[in-house]
């Protein structure tokens, strides 16, 4: 069996996705027990979904973290504001002096400890107060935040689930050219809908300057279906849509992409089954 014409078949992604069949689930396991390559590529692409769900996660309002943190911090470090001490005035009468005892001088700074000790209570009890009701709405916030995240998230799956488990998808298995042998990619194509996803299997990073093209070929005319960069942290791409295609084709280009492409710079190729 060749190995690498197994895996690129697009079993590795029915199988975590949930589409394959029972008896291509028994032989996907199989061929993983005995083939150390295919149960590789197997993590690669569950690694792969996970980074790609946890991108497209919605990040909570910045102001929110800060307040979360800052609220975090000040409680697990005590750093609250110094109680200000407030000024004493005697008032004293001129004209009947007042007579002053050991005790009543202990009396009258007993008392006034007592009223900052209480003040200082008070100001501890109102500032923890506000910091738990800080929270408490931080909280709150944080929930609804991660609901619609997770709404997000499962939107997006189901998306991607229809795409490819719709019977109208063809699965093009696009294979490395004489420039790149060992570059690989799937497109799930609808040729009902016109939609185009690609599942980017192994192409190195490319320069800052420069990405991946797709192209739809189309009566030996090749048709622009978007760019792209080859990052561990995507997993089906979403590209521009297309009625028709006897081939695709990846290529490098400037970044932003061009109206035609580099035929020299052709990355990968594959033709399609669908008669047109």
């Amino acid at each position: 069996m060749n190995v690498q014409e197994y895996i690129s078949g697009g079993i590795i992604e029915s199988y975590v996705m949930g589409l394959a069949t029972e008896s291509e689930r028994q032989e996907f396991e199989q061929k993983c027990a005995q083939y150390p390559e295919v149960a590789a590529a197997l993590r690669e692409f569950e690694e792969k979904w996970v980074k790609f769900a946890l991108q497209n996660a919605v990040p909570a309002p910045e102001m929110v973290k800060v307040r979360f943190l800052e609220a975090i911090r000040n409680t697990a470090s005590g750093n609250t504001p110094y109680f200000n001490q407030p000024k004493i005035i005697t008032m004293e009468n001129e004209k009947e002096p007042v007579r002053r005892t050991g005790s009543s001088r202990f009396l009258a700074a007993a008392s006034v400890i007592l009223l900052i000790g209480l003040a200082w209570f008070a100001f501890q009890y109102n500032s923890l107060k506000s910091k738990n009701e800080d929270l408490s709405k931080t909280n709150n916030s944080l929930k609804t935040t991660l609901s619609s995240r997770d709404s997000i998230l499962d939107q997006i799956v189901k998306e991607q689930k229809d795409a490819v488990s719709n019977p109208n998808v063809t699965v093009v298995n696009m294979i490395g050219t004489g420039a790149a042998p060992k570059s690989s990619a799937n497109v799930y194509w609808d040729s009902t809908s016109t939609n185009v996803f690609l599942v980017v299997k192994n192409m190195p990073a490319l320069p800052s300057d420069q990405q991946y093209q797709l192209w739809a070929l189309i009566d030996g005319k090749p048709n622009d279906l978007g760019v792209f960069d080859a990052t561990n942290d995507k997993v089906i791409l979403k590209m521009k849509n297309t009625k028709k295609a006897q081939a695709f084709a990846i290529t490098i280009e400037r970044k932003g992409g061009s109206p035609s492409p580099t035929i020299q710079k052709m990355q990968s190729l594959g033709k399609t089954t669908v008669k047109q």
